[in-house]
């Protein structure tokens, strides 16, 4: 797949996605991503890519211009064009008005051939770019950032992860955090095993070597060899990190005859 990302800051990404699975996914061609300055856009001696607004207000917006003239060079068409074209690409627009990004949106995104992101700076964007071309908008928290670069490299490495071949062990996406289970990754209609989907939870515990680090031992049910007490005792944690942490978490989680029973108990011990 291909992401463009379209900015007035274009060396601001020539760290974060010059590291790690972003960087292994590019070399091995699995993504492509171009970085546009949107300056090139603009027809004025200073390159002037933002205004004040109509009706008054603090601050400065981007104008329109530069970037419809820069999805144009992309070969973008506004957006009900492409959706009677049935194209298979998507124009986001970073901002904090935007839905919050979730790692459902990210599986959304991965089955595009091709991501604009367009990233938001100063007071925000002219409002026709919402209108008329932008799919959707996007934030990446309930918070406000100086504009959206960090959004975007964000949502380039979430998605990236996803795609085939990108992580050593395919299974790793689906081990992490917010992942939603499937129907292969359960037990016997139960909750997800112990290696494999969090079923929208947060994850469970990890440990590694040496069992015992400075007087702090790993816990003894995972390293006695059975099972099926590792991922009840994996299941139970992640309930409970999920129940102090996240419970909001816990109204779209898949969430077995088995979990409901371990919350109730949690729940009890809370309210003794």
């Amino acid at each position: 797949m291909k992401f463009e990302i379209l900015t007035i800051f274009p060396d601001f990404f020539r760290g974060p996605l010059d590291y790690g699975i972003v960087r292994r996914a590019r070399e091995a061609g699995l993504v492509e991503i171009g970085i546009r300055d949107l300056r090139a856009f603009t027809h004025d001696r200073h390159r002037t890519v933002d205004d004040r607004t109509f009706g008054g207000g603090e601050g400065m917006v981007l104008k329109p211009e530069p970037i419809f003239e820069g999805l144009e060079s992309l070969g973008v068409t506004p957006r009900e064009e492409r959706i009677r074209a049935g194209a298979s690409e998507t124009v986001v627009l970073l901002s904090p008005q935007g839905a919050l990004f979730t790692q459902a949106v990210a599986q959304e995104l991965v089955d595009r051939e091709r991501v604009v992101l367009i990233c938001g700076r100063y007071e925000g964007v002219d409002e026709r770019v919402s209108e008329y071309l932008a799919d959707r908008e996007i934030s990446v928290g309930d918070f406000v950032l100086s504009g959206g670069e960090l959004g975007a490299a964000i949502i380039v490495d979430t998605v990236t992860r996803l795609l085939p071949g990108a992580l050593g062990n395919a299974a790793s996406a689906q081990q992490e955090s917010f992942t939603a289970s499937t129907a292969t990754e359960q037990v016997d209609g139960g909750p997800p095993s112990s290696t494999c989907g969090s079923g929208g939870l947060l994850d469970y515990p990890h440990y590694t070597r040496p069992a015992d680090y400075r007087g702090i031992q790993v816990p003894g049910v995972l390293v006695n060899g059975n099972h099926d007490e590792i991922r009840k005792w994996r299941r139970r944690c992640a309930l409970q990190k999920t129940l102090r942490n996240r419970p909001d978490l816990l109204r779209e989680a898949e969430l077995s005859r088995e979990d409901r029973q371990m919350l109730a108990e949690m729940e009890a011990e809370l309210n003794r």
